[in-house]
Order: C-alpha cells, then sequence, then structure tokens
C-alpha cells in the first residue's frame, strides 16, 4: 500500500481515529472491544483504504481480532454517516506494535 502523504490524508486518518474511537465506546456492544485504543489510522495515497492501527489491554487476541472483522461493516456504515464521505475507505485493523517493540527492545 502506498501511503498517502498529502495534508488531506493526514486530516482524513485523523478523522476517522476520532469518529472510529467515539463509535467504539458509544455505540458498540460487543464486550470483546471493550478497553480497545485506536492508536493510529494511516490513508493510502488514493484515499480507499484505511490502515487502522489499534492495541488492546489483554494483548492480541484471536477473539479480539473475529470481533473487528465482525464489525468492519457497523464501523463503516458509521463512518459513512458521521463524515458524509462520499466514499467510505475499507478498514483494515492492524496490531500496532509501537508499543511492544519500545518496552521489549
Amino acid at each position: 500500500m502506498r501511503k498517502g502523504t498529502t495534508r488531506r490524508s493526514h486530516r482524513l486518518g485523523d478523522q476517522i481515529m476520532r469518529e472510529l474511537a467515539e463509535i467504539v465506546v458509544k455505540d458498540m456492544r460487543d464486550p470483546r472491544l471493550e478497553f480497545l485504543n485506536i492508536t493510529g489510522v494511516r490513508m493510502n495515497s488514493d484515499l480507499n483504504v484505511a490502515e487502522v492501527l489499534y492495541t488492546h489491554i489483554n494483548g492480541r487476541t484471536p477473539d479480539l481480532e473475529e470481533a473487528l472483522e465482525g464489525a468492519k461493516g457497523f464501523l463503516r456504515s458509521e463512518l459513512g454517516h458521521r463524515l458524509k464521505l462520499k466514499y467510505v475507505p475499507e478498514l483494515r485493523f492492524i496490531w500496532d506494535e509501537f508499543l511492544e517493540k519500545m518496552v521489549y527492545d
């Protein structure tokens, strides 16, 4: 994926990160997604893919990844309603290893 380096891609990534965090806290009912932290969003160059970086207090578990995959459609439709975008980017969830690398390296 070619990362977007424009101001627009950074701004859209920040908006998506804020909205996803709010949706997860206020609108999601899945207990597996409690304590989920959205740590960043990277957009590709044509703004049709958003890589959502996340961490969780319990670490990386198959249940968490399954819950995120199952919630993709709901999260994407909620983003469309809230941001009023013509095209809502595809969401790809990626475990953020930055903190682990800082602690263990």
